[in-house]
């Protein structure tokens, strides 16, 4: 089964929104007092939830135009790329060498699940 390039495309924009995700839950859960109020009404972890709605939205679309879940999701695999470079730039967490051969492993795996 062939799996069309927009639904890649798809595919990467919600990695970005669910390492973009990942980031406002981490912030929004930093600024967080403790109380329900305080997850509830808090503008960070509710943008998260917004990104997520858009993972899944962007999901279904793809999947629409259809393609194979074995190219698909692999692609996917890209948010832990950009949640690290994230992480990075926002929280100053360091990237080792040790995470960009992790890094070059899921590409590497991207590649050959999409052959």
């Amino acid at each position: 089964m062939h799996t069309p390039m927009i639904s890649m495309v798809f595919f990467l924009i919600a990695a970005l929104l669910g390492a973009i995700g990942q980031y406002l839950y981490k912030s929004g859960a930093d600024a967080a007092t403790g109380g329900a109020l305080s997850y509830v009404a808090n503008p960070r972890l509710l943008a998260g939830v917004v990104c997520y709605v858009g993972v899944m939205t962007l999901f279904v679309a793809a999947f629409k135009r259809g393609g194979s879940m074995a190219v698909l999701y692999p692609i996917y695999a890209s948010t832990f790329v950009f949640a690290a470079i994230i992480s990075s730039i926002a929280f100053a967490t360091p990237i080792k060498p040790v995470h960009v051969a992790g890094m070059g492993l899921l590409f590497t795996g991207m590649f050959l699940m999409g052959r």
